[in-house]
């Protein structure tokens, strides 16, 4: 089954203090947003965060793709 759109968006890694974040530029219907995460093997780990990181929104759904395919982040 597809979603209701398709989530067109550009994926970078970028190396920032021994870290790999995945930043993630959307285009189309949710052109403009930017979002980043990065991976870490332990919980306890607390990477440096990059000075160009915004507000963190990883428990927002808005922001799940699954959600931007049905409501892009321009309609919030």
């Amino acid at each position: 089954m597809c979603l209701p759109s398709v989530i067109d968006k550009t994926r970078h890694r970028i190396d920032f203090d021994g870290h790999v974040w995945e930043v993630d530029v959307f285009h189309g219907a949710n052109d403009g947003l930017v979002l980043a995460e990065v991976e870490l093997d332990d919980e306890s780990v607390k990477p440096v965060l990059p000075p160009w990181l915004g507000k963190e929104v990883s428990d927002d759904a808005r922001y799940f793709n699954a959600n931007l395919a049905v409501t892009p982040f321009k309609a919030f």
